[in-house]
């Protein structure tokens, strides 16, 4: 009996990772429009190696708590209004909120510019910026991310 719920049990993580990890690439994507993008970044072309890859995904990975749980508080605060789009880099976005969730939306924004530029990351929030819209562009790159992804899910839940 045991047996049978730990595989029904693994069964449902698995789906839950996958949903998860779904969820986390869409966020990646989401998530430039935190940092805002500068014009230079668009320009170029992100030439992106697998550490920073793997590293930019832990980033993400640990920003999506952080996004999810701020939009819930958000969404308590404002009610049933529609919530806007809170960009980091511009302040009219965070400003339109009413005083609370300014304060929740500068708390997040602040954890995921200290998330991005971690030192053990060895990222900027220019190169992770740089990263996700290489991945927003480039199918190939965004099938890494997705399988890194899963990596590191996988390890996460077998320790």
């Amino acid at each position: 009996m045991l047996e049978i719920y730990s595989v029904h049990l693994h069964k449902r993580l698995q789906i839950v990772s996958q949903t998860l990890i779904l969820a986390t690439v869409a966020t990646a994507s989401l998530i430039s429009g935190t940092f805002g993008f500068n014009t230079k970044v668009t320009a170029q072309t992100a030439n992106i190696n697998n550490t920073e890859l793997t590293n930019y995904a832990k980033a993400v990975l640990r920003i999506e708590p952080v996004r999810q749980q701020a939009f819930e508080e958000i969404k308590k605060i404002i009610g049933s209004k529609e919530i806007p789009l809170v960009n980091c880099n511009d302040p009219t976005s965070i400003n339109e909120l009413p005083n609370k969730a300014k304060d929740v939306a500068v708390n997040y924004c602040k954890n995921s510019q200290e998330i991005v530029e971690d030192k053990n990351s060895g990222l900027t929030v220019e190169k992770f910026n740089k990263i996700t819209l290489e991945i927003q562009n480039n199918n190939t790159l965004k099938r890494q991310l997705y399988n890194t992804l899963l990596r590191l899910q996988k390890t996460s839940t077998s320790k």
